[in-house]
């Protein structure tokens, strides 16, 4: 996983922020992603996920059943 640093303006996730983890919908790559490193007993960060701070979490919690290519795009 990637440390908790805000995609949009690189501010680290210090808690109690009101930020987070988002997970957006999957598209056919990231479910290929998913199976493959299943397969090879690899993790990593999640393709369709990201992290938010406090001041862009709402607005990407209300695009998070779009894919994150698609969410990205109106943040």
């Amino acid at each position: 996983m990637k440390p908790p640093v805000c995609c949009i303006c690189d501010k680290r996730l210090d808690y109690p922020d009101e930020g987070g983890l988002i997970y957006f919908k999957k598209r056919a790559a990231d479910k290929e992603w998913e199976e493959r490193m299943e397969r090879e007993g690899m993790v990593g960060h999640l393709p369709f996920a990201e992290w938010f701070c406090g001041a862009h979490y709402k607005k990407a919690l209300e695009l998070k059943d779009l894919t994150i290519d698609k969410a990205m795009k109106q943040l």
